[in-house]
């Protein structure tokens, strides 16, 4: 039997935006690849509830939305703890929940971690844009492109069966701090670089500055002696490239970077590690550890 569930958006908190697994071959045409910054939050929230993984999450930073619910669906929640309570009442991570018609969800600020998620079950009716529904922070005026929610906003979601509940095992999630090690293999000037500029790199313990969004994180701190070596041609980059500015300073580039970037590219953060990247937020440390691809 055919459901119909409306997630209506009351508050839409600090920065709160559809997010699904990005869009795939437009890179060619400067549109970032984008997507959940946390890929692997968004999937397990979603394979909670039988969806595919392409389907759409709510993804919140920082401060989460206030949510009310038209209809009856299931929804399951990953990603930083935002103290979330439904209808006044505290709400399990990692699970499905049961929604019914006029409940009302409301997120507050992360302690750890930066981004939460949250699916519901069944497909999504919204904005789609290049076959994805994902909002890029840093193109806002693109006819058509998905914005990031605002108060009045409605997800119309169509249910068509319900599941069990589940729960994903708690030995397998995440656990979120004020201190990271990001794994990183060498970038494509990493030999540009001497030997004490690289030591200094991997020996310094960055900050998050309070400039960083889904475009990138600028770390605060900069390796020592650090003098560019001329001008760079504008080059391919990807998500976890890490540049180092003129100033030495290193920016981690995430989902809504450029395509292309002038900066040198001494190293890459793993595929594996681009989640924590996702949940670190201003004023976190972040120092880096060296593997080679035969490592992982």
């Amino acid at each position: 039997m055919e459901n119909r569930f409306i997630i209506h958006i009351v508050k839409p908190g600090l920065f709160s935006t559809l997010q699904d697994m990005g869009r795939i071959g437009h890179q060619d045409a400067g549109i970032p690849f984008g997507g959940a910054m946390d890929k692997e939050a968004h999937k397990i929230a979603n394979e909670l509830l039988d969806n595919p993984h392409e389907t759409p999450t709510i993804e919140m930073t920082l401060i989460g939305a206030e949510l009310l619910f038209e209809g009856s669906g299931q929804i399951a929640i990953t990603g930083a703890d935002m103290q979330a309570e439904l209808n006044g009442k505290p709400v399990i991570l990692y699970q499905t929940l049961d929604i019914k018609d006029g409940d009302r969800l409301v997120f507050h600020q992360a302690a750890l971690g930066c981004r939460t998620y949250l699916a519901a079950k069944g497909v999504w009716k919204a904005n789609e844009w290049l076959k994805s529904f994902s909002a890029i922070s840093n193109l806002l005026n693109v006819d058509g492109l998905p914005n990031r929610l605002k108060a009045k906003d409605e997800i119309g979601i169509q249910i068509t069966n319900f599941i069990p509940r589940r729960t994903y095992p708690i030995a397998l999630r995440p656990v979120y701090s004020s201190c990271y090690i990001l794994r990183v293999v060498t970038g494509p000037e990493f030999e540009q670089f001497t030997m004490p500029q690289i030591q200094s790199f991997f020996e310094t313990i960055f900050k998050v500055s309070a400039d960083s969004n889904r475009m990138g994180y600028r770390l605060e701190g900069a390796i020592e002696d650090y003098q560019p070596n001329g001008e760079e041609i504008s080059s391919g980059i990807v998500e976890g490239t890490i540049q180092l500015t003129k100033s030495g300073q290193p920016i981690i580039l995430t989902a809504d970077a450029q395509t292309t970037g002038g900066y040198p590219r001494i190293v890459n953060v793993i595929s594996e590690d681009l989640s924590i990247v996702a949940q670190m937020k201003a004023g976190d440390e972040v120092k880096f550890m060296l593997v080679s691809l035969s490592d992982l």
